[in-house]
């Protein structure tokens, strides 16, 4: 993995740009904002997907595969964390004395001089990142963007805008977060993770400080979650900007005060005294907080709150955010990427919303040895009392180097009801078996910040097979 230099001056001019993994959400989306900000732009990542493929509809030349001599005549390199550090394009920039750029600091570049509104937390920041940019949108502004994630309604991650407002999807997993010159921060939870790169809890904790009082404007923050009341304690014992709560907290100044998640999530705030009322379109009691969070930070920018909360309800999701792809034979096929405890809780608890009489099926692909290690009690407790069955896949390690003993079987052996799992390594087999266990009314999900949703393709023809031979 490549962490970002947080005392690297980042240089004016970029010249021409190389970006390595440029297929990316965010890092397209970067891309994509270079581009049009007049940059040349070029880029490469191990294989094509629906970003590579946008962005060559734009003019920006994307080769597939790494090779060094894909830099061509770059002055700059951009580079995803998640890289490896012996990849030969980053090498050959290292070798020429090419200046390389984290993904975040090309991203502060991008933002320079402008009103940077950053959503920072475990949970819940694509997603509130989305709601903030929709309630803007909605209400007359037109604000610059980078998001972790598709915004369904807008159909990119990332636009440029013509005010001064630039709203950031920003990553706490690396520190990433205080590189941003940050106007309004918010604080959707703080649920110590990526402990890996921070070695303790405290120093995870004292990072989401720095990233508050880093603030100029405005400070919104959780009045529920446990870590954030944390951080929220120790604001109020320094200099900070002005702090507005929101949550289900009695003394939150946005305050949810009742939710119907039966179905698309419908609920009340009060703020200011004055109770108002929504409904989404996407599911689930988390989304409501979400929403209250978004329109915490817009009316905290001085927005009408009445105005605001109905442009917020515009929200439609965003990619690989409990995503629906197909139905077949009655079963429903949905995709989230979810990859924590926390988040795979929310996901389930939103799924039953939509289950009605059928069984909630969860396929669950551990992400990182380090965080399977970690959390593969905690993934089974949730998974076991949340869904109906779940198929356990190997380990997604991505960036990092496999571990003896460490795979899918560890959830899957935590389980106290062994007939509620599967731990299947093979993914042909997997979608072979979810075919065969399923019936009319059964939902699944895939879930994982990985590469799960690759096998979705494979489950929908498995499924077409089986229901498809039973017709006949």
């Amino acid at each position: 993995m490549i962490y970002p230099d947080l005392d690297l001056q980042i240089p004016d001019e970029l010249g021409n740009v190389h970006f390595v993994g440029i297929g990316g959400s965010g890092m397209s989306g970067i891309a994509r904002m270079m581009h049009r900000a007049g940059v040349r732009v070029t880029g490469s990542d191990r294989s094509s997907n629906y970003s590579t493929v946008a962005l060559e509809e734009l003019g920006i030349p994307v080769a597939i595969g790494h090779d060094a001599e894909n830099v061509g005549d770059a002055n700059t390199l951009v580079v995803t964390g998640a890289l490896w550090q012996d990849n030969p394009e980053y090498q050959r920039a290292l070798a020429d004395g090419i200046p390389v750029l984290h993904r975040s600091q090309a991203l502060a570049w991008l933002a320079r001089g402008r009103r940077v509104v950053s959503v920072a937390g475990a949970h819940g920041k694509t997603t509130s990142t989305g709601m903030i940019v929709t309630g803007l949108l909605g209400v007359g502004a037109d604000p610059s963007f980078v998001n972790g994630g598709i915004i369904e309604s807008l159909g990119v991650s990332a636009a440029p805008g013509s005010d001064d407002l630039f709203v950031i999807e920003a990553d706490e997993s690396d520190k990433s977060f205080l590189l941003y010159d940050t106007s309004v921060a918010l604080v959707t939870n703080v649920d110590p993770e990526h402990l890996d790169f921070y070695g303790s809890r405290e120093a995870f904790m004292s990072a989401f400080v720095d990233f508050a009082r880093g603030a100029r404007e405005l400070v919104v923050i959780s009045a529920d979650d446990p870590g954030a009341l944390e951080v929220l304690a120790e604001l109020r014992t320094g200099e900070s900007a002005p702090i507005r709560t929101f949550g289900e907290a009695a003394d939150a100044d946005v305050r949810l005060v009742s939710v119907d998640d039966s179905g698309p999530v419908r609920f009340a705030v009060e703020i200011d005294g004055v109770r108002h009322e929504a409904q989404l379109s996407v599911f689930g009691r988390h989304n409501a907080v979400n929403a209250v969070g978004a329109l915490a930070v817009l009316t905290g920018l001085g927005f009408e709150a009445g105005a605001a909360l109905a442009a917020i309800a515009e929200f439609g999701g965003t990619k690989r955010r409990f995503e629906f792809h197909a139905e077949v034979g009655g079963v429903r096929v949905y995709d989230d990427y979810a990859h924590h405890p926390t988040e795979v809780e929310a996901l389930l608890d939103s799924a039953r919303a939509v289950v009605g009489e059928g069984r909630l099926i969860a396929i669950h692909q551990p992400h990182l040895f380090s965080r399977t290690s970690m959390f593969h009690r905690e993934f089974a407790s949730v998974l076991e009392h949340g869904a109906d069955h779940t198929v356990v896949l190997s380990v997604d390690g991505a960036r990092e180097d496999p571990v003896p003993g460490v795979t899918g079987a560890l959830v899957a052996d935590d389980f106290a009801d062994a007939s509620k799992v599967a731990y299947v390594d093979d993914w042909q087999r997997a979608a072979d078996y979810l075919a065969e266990i399923a019936r009319p009314g059964d939902v699944m999900v895939t879930m994982s910040c990985g590469t799960v949703y690759r096998i979705i393709p494979q489950v929908v023809e498995a499924l077409r097979g089986r229901f498809e031979s039973e017709s006949r």
